[in-house]
């Protein structure tokens, strides 16, 4: 009771968070028919006045006013439309590193662009972080009009372009791509012998859309890059060809989990079955000597009764490309 009278007097916490951005809303607003003045030229060398001052020792905290205000005008020229108070403090909880929550159809891919350009001004480069190569490809397009107008370039990352051209997007002002690339390329620079063979230059800023599908839903599957391996296409399909005869009580199969495992009848099963395929030479299946054949067996195991084509994957041009689950699009390369 005393709990609800006090949220109805003071507010809730969210609220009167809300409430301490204000005034620089209001200091944004204010220099809003200054800026409307100004010529495309004289508001493009805003830029280089800002970076100007940052070198000369200010914080971006003390440029965000007349950079967001920068923006929203270069916006309006540049890609017609204006951003809205409200996002304008989306712009600022996003530039202090935390998670702005706003509903389909209120601009969030507008409000990147404010905070994403002030960080920008300190040179070492912006990431935007999306879920697919698509939006990717549209976010760098549409809101890049915005960045180029303000004399800022941008790069996109998707996937099966290469090095040379990864390098290039990474040295860009702002940079798009998904969590998958930029996360497999920080895998692949961990690789190279060289440091002018990796592709990024750092990690200064970054915005996540849908900060709760990449952080959380997408968390649970592991990025894993590894080298070339042998051929073994032959003892793929050899083993492929056991599994459809096991039965029902040879395996257990947890649809939630995600997981399929041999019982102890299934393993005797497929110890005889590799037997007689001359698969199984020397000892038992779960020997030191024979454990690629366990992860062969388990991976066609895996393959045969937890994935459905058409569901978990699909075929296209002969290669395999995976669905992912949890948005139902095609993630090529995976």
């Amino acid at each position: 009771m005393l709990g609800n009278l006090a949220k109805k007097i003071f507010g809730s916490a969210n609220d009167r968070r809300l409430k301490t951005y204000r005034p620089r809303v209001d200091a944004i607003n204010a220099l809003e028919p200054e800026l409307a003045a100004l010529s495309d030229e004289a508001l493009r060398a805003r830029t280089e006045t800002f970076r100007a001052e940052l070198a000369a020792g200010k914080s971006l905290d003390d440029l965000l006013v007349p950079a967001f205000a920068t923006v929203r005008e270069a916006a309006k020229r540049a890609y017609g439309q204006r951003h809205f108070d409200v996002q304008l403090i989306g712009g600022m909880v996003l530039h202090e590193g935390s998670i702005a929550e706003m509903k389909t159809g209120e601009g969030k891919t507008l409000v990147a662009t404010l905070a994403c350009y002030l960080n920008a001004l300190a040179g070492k480069g912006v990431h935007v972080v999306t879920v697919n190569d698509y939006l990717a490809r549209r976010d760098s397009e549409n809101m890049g009009r915005i960045y180029n107008f303000l004399g800022m370039n941008v790069g996109v990352i998707v996937h099966g372009i290469e090095d040379a051209e990864r390098a290039q997007a990474y040295a860009a002002d702002i940079t798009y791509g998904t969590n998958n690339e930029f996360g497999f390329d920080y895998l692949r620079d961990n690789m190279k012998y060289e440091l002018n063979q990796m592709v990024q230059r750092g990690h200064f800023f970054a915005v996540v859309d849908e900060v709760d599908s990449i952080l959380v839903d997408e968390a649970r599957t592991p990025l894993i890059i590894s080298g070339p391996s042998d051929d073994k296409s032959d003892l793929y399909n050899s083993i492929d060809k056991l599994i459809p005869r096991l039965a029902p009580e040879d395996f257990e199969l947890d649809e939630k989990q995600r997981s399929v495992n041999l019982t102890e009848d299934g393993n005797e099963k497929i110890e005889q079955l590799l037997r007689e395929a001359d698969l199984l030479t020397e000892g038992s299946l779960y020997e030191a000597v024979n454990v690629t054949l366990v992860h062969h067996v388990n991976q066609a195991l895996r393959a045969h009764k937890l994935f459905q084509r058409d569901k978990d994957y699909i075929v296209r041009n002969d290669e395999v490309v995976i669905i992912d689950e949890f948005t139902g699009r095609m993630m090529p390369g995976r």
